[in-house]
């Protein structure tokens, strides 16, 4: 297994969101650093900062967050920690759910709402360009003409630089490709729930980014004595290690962003990057789940 002295997301290796912006694949998500139900402040402000900056020492140059995660509070956090940024870190946020309290999430796709959010994006993150903004939802009450095509606005004034849509289907992607180019697109997709899998196909072969949220699928997929057990013993890895390392082989377009409010955890996701699955094991793992 690879020590700490050793480690980096760099094993992961790269790709080029877009075909311009390169990225390690291996990112990180910034979800868990809010409070409880995704609401408030981080329980350990001086923490979160500390994830984030250790990230960032150890190669991880691909951030995603989300004006709705506190509301507000994970981006001021990557503020905090990594502003000024490197000239190779990449943020990516979203806009398009409103929150009304702990675990709510509610869609709001109108023009001038997202157009307001990315505005605020640019102060919080201390951006005068966002790298990646994203569709967060949907929203099925406004035409999706204007909300990809208030992003198309954005994009063509210089405030964002590539689009990207969240939890979508091939069909929507599609149709929301004649309005802009989309760069990205973020699905849950882990070794345990697949089924997003058409979308993937659909990525894969169109160069379309895929994050996939949940990469790791807590619970029995990590679990003692679940399917991925007896393998990462091989390997001398967690069995969340081997599922990153899963997900790094399914696809080369695939960009996981597991999260971690503990620099602890966020060093054993890290180390996910080093673990090498043959084929044999790559289809062994696909089967068993």
């Amino acid at each position: 297994m690879t020590t700490n002295t050793e480690l980096s997301a760099a094993a992961s290796g790269t790709y080029s969101i877009g075909g311009d912006l390169p990225v390690v694949r291996l990112g990180y998500g910034t979800m868990q650093l809010t409070g409880e139900g995704v609401w408030g402040d981080p329980r350990d402000p001086a923490e979160a900062v500390r994830v984030l900056r250790r990230a960032a020492e150890l190669g991880v140059t691909f951030f995603d967050t989300a004006d709705s995660y506190g509301p507000d509070v994970a981006e001021q956090l990557i503020r905090e920690a990594l502003h000024p940024y490197a000239d190779d870190i990449v943020v990516a946020t979203k806009a398009g759910l409103t929150r009304s309290g702990p675990g709510e999430w509610s869609p709001v796709g109108r023009p001038e709402y997202l157009r307001q959010q990315a505005e605020k994006s640019l102060r919080h993150l201390g951006l005068d360009r966002i790298d990646l903004f994203q569709l967060h939802r949907i929203d099925p009450q406004v035409p999706l003409a204007d909300q990809v095509g208030e992003l198309k606005a954005l994009q063509d004034e210089g405030k964002i630089r590539h689009i990207g849509l969240s939890e979508v289907s091939v069909d929507e992607l599609k149709a929301a490709s004649e309005f802009a180019t989309i760069a990205s697109v973020q699905n849950l997709f882990n070794l345990a729930d697949r089924s997003a899998e058409p979308l993937l196909d659909y990525a894969t072969a169109n160069d379309i980014a895929f994050i996939p949220w949940f990469p790791l699928a807590t619970g029995q997929l990590v679990g003692d004595g679940g399917p991925l057990t007896e393998l990462a013993a091989k390997h001398d890895a967690t069995p969340s290690q081997l599922a990153l390392a899963w997900l790094l082989k399914r696809s080369p377009v695939m960009l996981p962003i597991p999260g971690t409010s503990s620099v602890a955890h966020l060093d054993d996701n890290v180390a996910g990057a080093t673990v090498t699955l043959t084929d044999e094991e790559f289809d062994a793992l696909t089967a068993a789940v």
